[in-house]
């Protein structure tokens, strides 16, 4: 399905005191150029992910960088979605904000109905903590605990006993095929196996939407080839929510859409021809 391509918000006033526009009227604005809205046609009632007219400026010195410039984007319940794009094109700042770990300077976003922002940071915190789970890059598990500890920590941290947060843990890493690693520390796993206590520590709290920036960027083919199957099969049979920001066209044609961005627009949302009719 074509996304939708109707005119969004202004830019915030800023450093120059004037209001610039998207797309106005079907004319290009001030930037030069008009935006798409990342918003496909048949979307569900509450979307897992709804923000609208984000912007994000930076001050660099005497300038103003946009780093997110005017973006609508929806993600459905259920859905995978790749965001792709040339580096500093906007596409971390993007899941940043979508994820509550970056404010933006205007705009709104609302988790599965509930908004973002305009709330306390303690009840962001707390929202993040139940909708969200994350898997990074470089893993970002702590090297002096175990996998079954890194796992757990988000168990015991939302208050869970230690005897029901070690075998929600254990649960999870047998999900990820490493019951017989819990014990090991990070050190003492592969690349991929870390990626896999990652996956399972995003998991264990069973969050709708899993967040990830480049989770296959330090892994061989075959391992990503085998965290991305892991991760499919969480979305086609738990139906979980992926947005994943990658640099590898193999890893977005697995997933159901790609928006596309570039100097913090969004360009394009294309769905892919092989789930077009799912």
């Amino acid at each position: 399905m074509a996304p939708s391509t109707e005119a969004f918000g202004q830019r915030p006033e800023g450093h120059d005191g004037h209001l610039h526009g998207g797309l106005v009227g079907g004319h290009a604005t001030a930037f030069g150029q008009g935006f798409i809205n990342a918003v496909p046609y048949g979307a569900n009632m509450t979307p897992a992910l709804d923000a609208r007219a984000l912007w994000k400026l930076y001050q660099a010195g005497d300038s103003t960088v946009e780093a997110v410039r005017g973006v609508n984007v929806t993600i459905n319940a259920g859905e995978m979605v790749a965001v792709m794009g040339p580096s500093g094109c906007g596409k971390t700042t993007l899941l940043n904000i979508l994820s509550g770990i970056d404010e933006p300077t205007s705009g709104a976003v609302m988790v599965n109905g509930q908004p973002l922002y305009g709330i306390s940071d303690d009840a962001r915190t707390d929202l993040r903590g139940e909708h969200f789970g994350f898997i990074f890059q470089d893993f970002n598990l702590l090297p002096v605990l175990s996998a079954v500890e890194n796992v757990e920590l988000p168990l015991l941290l939302k208050g869970q006993s230690p005897q029901d947060a070690r075998n929600g843990a254990l649960q999870s890493l047998a999900l990820v095929g490493l019951a017989d690693r819990s014990e090991h520390r990070p050190a003492e796993l592969s690349g991929g196996q870390q990626q896999r206590v990652a996956v399972a520590r995003a998991i264990v709290h069973q969050p709708s939407i899993i967040l990830c920036d480049e989770p296959t960027g330090n892994l061989d083919n075959a391992t990503s080839t085998e965290v991305m199957g892991l991760l499919s099969e969480m979305n086609q049979r738990q139906g979980t929510t992926f947005l994943i920001v990658t640099h590898d066209s193999s890893i977005a044609s697995q997933c159901q859409r790609t928006i596309t961005m570039s100097d913090g627009n969004i360009l394009s949302d294309s769905p892919h021809a092989s789930h077009e009719e799912e």
